[in-house]
């Protein structure tokens, strides 16, 4: 099996690869609060899960993927103060929270089918695993890991010596940020970096979603389900651990200290974040509304296996602008790659090497290796893209191997290459002095004066058009 380097975001760091399992890969991917769309930038970490997870299927592996449903817990704020995004969003639309939230995972199920998205082994909603949840507080008490305050209960960090180890090398620095107050209201709490794993609700106020509890009647906070469910649904243990770098310094940090804590074992051997995709003059926001959703690209009639496409061509770690030029401009090498695609898979006349060479299976196995070794080397998805289009341009390969090979690249990149229903056939407008040009060479050939015919295709390709002789006489081809 072909080894695998991926980027660890815990070491700072690609490493190889080498999963607990020698055939099975366990995989969390942080799933969505359902109090309102999905933007698109939320939908960049699916892409990146889901090529993520197809890369290892490629290369072997069975992959168990649990994707969560944040369906209560979340507040508005990462400091365990304010309303629960689904108690604030169920007031807002006037529905109760559960509707809100079977309402908006709905919608985030349909963006993952419009972009191709697999889904996961499992949606994992946190609402079905309160008894896993409070099993895990029991432990972390036992341990003495937590204390008790008005609004809750809370995980002392102080007791945890590599607390915020996700943000090596100096996490002790990287955590100043925190400075109690300054940016963050201690409210009872012992330590700035604290954080609660349920809290209370209010005696004067009856929430939709509480469940009683040995302590009180409460609500889980938001860090707590994915560690619960991750162990649950995968081990204790798990290979990878991905989502947003917005995670990092707060819930990816709050997962591992309370998972390591009350199991006293390693929770995730791999971590892995995608950057942000932010629009061009502010970051995306579904609490502050300024996002583009996937509902928005559809209505200006563009694919969005196009904007899979606008993803693919930079790597998951590199930050991407949004503008909707870039997009169109993505949609436009879309097509032309597909386009392109269904003329060199369907090639009847090409010019293969004789009998008793390679016959196209060198050269073929040649792109097969810079595939695999772009997509084992970190998830390269720009280098597997270029290299799909030089391969597409080798006359050296025949139509059926080339149809092999985009075959096994579309496996991971789900981009429906060899689809071509959606290819919209535009009618080529020739400019009157190219048709004459074209005439003037036709006629140059039929006398033979083979120099004079070569000059005047050199003056139609200078005009961003080339000829192309058929058994009709010739094809006028646009190359703008």
């Amino acid at each position: 099996m072909q080894d695998l380097y991926f980027y660890n975001t815990l070491w700072r760091e690609k490493q190889k690869f080498v999963a607990i399992s020698p055939d099975e890969v366990t995989m969390y991917t942080c799933g969505p609060t359902v109090y309102n769309y999905a933007h698109i930038g939320n939908l960049r970490a699916y892409v990146f899960a889901d090529t993520l997870k197809k890369t290892l299927m490629y290369f072997g592996y069975h992959v168990k993927h649990i994707i969560n449903i944040t369906d209560v817990g979340h507040l508005v704020s990462d400091e365990d103060v304010g309303e629960d995004k689904m108690e604030k969003w169920s007031a807002r639309e006037w529905k109760t929270a559960w509707d809100v939230a079977a309402f908006y995972t709905e919608e985030f199920k349909k963006d993952l089918k419009a972009m191709n998205i697999m889904f996961p082994t499992k949606f994992t909603p946190a609402t079905e695993y309160i008894e896993e949840q409070i099993n895990m507080i029991k432990s972390l008490e036992e341990k003495w890991y937590i204390y008790i305050i008005e609004d809750g209960v809370y995980m002392d960090t102080s007791k945890i010596e590599d607390y915020g180890k996700l943000l090596w090398p100096d996490y002790k620095k990287a955590l100043e940020w925190l400075n109690a107050g300054e940016r963050v209201d201690m409210a009872g709490k012992k330590n700035k970096t604290d954080f609660s794993l349920w809290k209370f609700s209010p005696k004067w106020e009856k929430r939709q979603m509480e469940w009683d509890s040995p302590w009180w009647k409460w609500f889980p906070g938001w860090h707590l389900e994915c560690s619960a469910m991750s162990s649950t649904e995968l081990w204790e243990t798990i290979d990878i651990h991905n989502g947003g770098i917005d995670h990092i310094p707060v819930h990816h940090s709050n997962e591992i200290a309370q998972s390591e804590c009350a199991t006293g074992k390693k929770f995730v051997n791999y971590w892995m974040h995608n950057e942000f995709l932010n629009l061009k003059d502010m970051k995306m926001s579904k609490s502050s509304g300024e996002f583009v959703r996937m509902q928005t690209v559809l209505d200006k009639w563009i694919n969005p296996l196009a904007y899979r496409y606008y993803l693919l061509n930079s790597h998951y770690r590199k930050q991407i602008i949004f503008t909707w030029d870039l997009l169109e401009e993505a949609e436009k090498n879309y097509y032309k790659l597909k386009k392109l695609i269904r003329e060199k898979t369907e090639e009847k006349n090409v010019n293969l090497p004789e009998k008793g060479a390679c016959s196209g299976n060198c050269e073929l196995r040649h792109y097969k290796i810079k595939v695999d070794e772009a997509l084992a080397d970190d998830l390269n998805t720009p280098k597997v893209l270029a290299t799909l289009w030089t391969m597409l341009k080798d006359d050296s390969i025949s139509p059926g191997k080339k149809k092999t090979l985009i075959e096994k690249i579309d496996f991971v990149f789900s981009l429906g290459l060899l689809d071509f229903s959606d290819i919209q056939e535009e009618e080529l407008v020739i400019p009157e002095e190219i048709i004459k040009l074209a005439e003037q060479r036709k006629k140059f050939k039929q006398e033979k004066d083979f120099t004079s015919a070569d000059e005047v295709r050199k003056k139609i390709q200078d005009l961003w058009f080339d000829v192309k002789d058929s058994r009709e006489g010739y094809e006028i081809i646009d190359n703008s």
